[in-house]
């Protein structure tokens, strides 16, 4: 990665300019239809697949013309690549938003041996649909924030940002418009090694996607790529009396046993996630803590319609019984914290721990970022 600037979030964008001058001005579009009909393969509307190898001169780079060299070789090396692409779209006032898929495939020979995907999609911030596979992928406890003003999280498979509301046009409460992109398997780490170059080249395409997308949309800034990321986060033995490394947090007696590892991804970022269970194959919890007001509204439909009720001294939320999701207001705007029960905690367990831990989470996580005092109520119709 480059160290040759400070990375700092773009200029405050332009209003769009309008399609069809965006189309006629910009000659990568002249060149991708020209690519699209030499290849001679169109896979459905919208969607295109070219063999970067046969159209060396003609073809744009892929991904809307943003992933240049440096990435394409950081991730796939000087093996054959196929790219399918799908035709960006901005539509603020839509159902639908923004959206887009790239997906690349290298080969040797004919196997294919790597895969990477790129998606520009709004997420929900009215419906809670969301709320649950996307985090599960790209908020999860072995990420690191970019840092440096930069409003997304990285790792050594999966990476995402934000573009800037003024680019999008969406102000109102709706989540945000991300680009991410995943490589493989979530989570899955061979070594430290591995790790740190996959995680490398993984950010590099994330910025080089991102800065792609922001001019496709005809909006002006670019963002920077970070000058140093956090190191890898690694599991740990858990510790009971600062249960996921918060003061005054303590993990049940009940539950000890049976979440034996830890682990907590990058502090200073969007959000804190960390996940613990009886070894790091064996994820049984994970409670998420969601400080960027605007990615904390993928959530604001499970704080209101996702189970029993809960009250709070200034907020407000939901449990389940596998999930609890409680909304505070703070300083810096709403915050989300989550809190899940992804398997039993041992034989014989109910799922409980939602109940069993979510005041004890909100009074201790609120007092760390300086959101409290914050303490959490149930109706007696949700009690054990």
């Amino acid at each position: 990665m480059t160290d040759t600037e400070t990375p700092a979030a773009p200029e405050a964008p332009e209003a769009p300019r309008p399609p069809l001058v965006r189309r006629l001005l910009r000659s990568r579009t002249v060149r991708a239809a020209t690519a699209a009909a030499l290849a001679g393969a169109l896979l459905g509307a919208g969607t295109v697949a070219w063999r970067t190898d046969t159209l060396p001169l003609l073809g744009p780079s892929p991904c809307w013309d943003s992933l240049g060299s440096g990435s394409m070789d950081a991730l796939f090396g000087d093996r054959r690549t196929e790219v399918e692409e799908q035709a960006l779209h901005n539509d603020p006032m839509g159902d639908t938003g923004s959206y887009g898929q790239c997906r690349v495939t290298s080969y040797d020979g004919d196997r294919a041996r790597r895969q990477v995907t790129v998606n520009v999609r709004r997420l929900d911030g009215l419906r809670g649909t969301d709320s649950q596979d996307w985090p599960r992928e790209f908020l999860s406890s072995g990420m690191v924030p970019l840092g440096d003003g930069l409003p997304g999280m990285t790792s050594s498979s999966r990476a995402w940002i934000a573009l800037p509301q003024a680019c999008t046009g969406r102000d109102d409460f709706t989540g945000p418009t991300v680009v991410d992109i995943g490589m493989g398997r979530a989570d899955f780490e061979v070594s430290s090694e591995y790790t740190l170059r996959d995680r490398a080249a993984l950010t590099g395409a994330l910025l080089d996607a991102v800065n792609g997308v922001i001019d496709d949309f005809g909006c002006s800034g670019t963002y920077r790529e970070p000058r140093d990321l956090p190191a890898p986060v690694e599991w740990d033995t858990t510790r009971p009396s600062t249960f996921c490394g918060i003061k005054g947090l303590a993990l049940p007696a009940a539950y000890r046993k049976d979440l034996r590892e830890t682990r907590v991804s990058g502090e200073g970022g969007p959000a804190r996630i960390c996940e613990a269970g009886y070894d790091s194959a064996e994820k049984a919890v994970r409670l998420t803590t969601v400080t960027d007001p605007v990615l904390a509204e993928i959530y604001s439909s499970d704080a209101l319609h996702s189970g029993a009720p809960v009250k709070g001294t200034r907020g407000y939320g939901k449990v389940g019984g596998n999930r609890a999701v409680y909304r505070a207001v703070c300083q810096t705007g709403q915050v989300m914290f989550v809190l899940e029960q992804l398997r039993p905690a041992g034989p014989g367990t109910r799922f409980t721990f939602t109940h069993d831990l979510l005041p004890a989470y909100v009074a201790a996580e609120s007092e760390r970022i300086g959101c409290g005092p914050q303490k959490v109520t149930f109706p007696k119709s949700s009690a054990s």
